[in-house]
């Protein structure tokens, strides 16, 4: 068993805002990824795709989340599963932004939108 406190969170900030590792196999073992993302008002996540499942769900704020060709609006509470091999991109809530908790298999591989791989995201190591 290990205990991170969130002192110890590893912090990785992008253009669109910051992702909050609470746990993964780099911070405490665990054998799957924990992360918070806190996007900026307005901010637009790129136009990617995962090689694992993720799940995603809302805490605060709001987004507009493309996932396959389709667009969801999703608020606090809302939960969206991203399969694997499924081209996403998330937008914030121009006026709130949002935060969602998510997880997804370790060592799960970006790819950017022409599928170069990108490799595993600092939050997800």
């Amino acid at each position: 068993m290990a205990v991170i406190h969130a002192a110890e969170a590893r912090r990785s900030e992008t253009p669109g805002g910051v992702m909050t590792t609470l746990a993964s196999p780099t911070q405490g073992g665990a054998s799957r990824a924990l992360w918070k993302v806190e996007a900026k008002p307005g901010a637009e996540g790129p136009v990617h795709d995962f090689d694992v499942e993720q799940v995603w769900s809302w805490v605060a704020g709001a987004a507009t989340v493309e996932l396959g060709g389709e667009r969801f609006e999703v608020t606090a509470g809302d939960t969206v599963v991203m399969p694997a091999r499924t081209v996403r991109r998330v937008l914030a809530d121009p006026a709130t932004g949002y935060t969602a908790v998510v997880t997804a298999a370790a060592g799960a591989r970006a790819f950017t939108a022409d599928g170069t791989e990108y490799g595993v995201p600092p939050w997800i190591a």
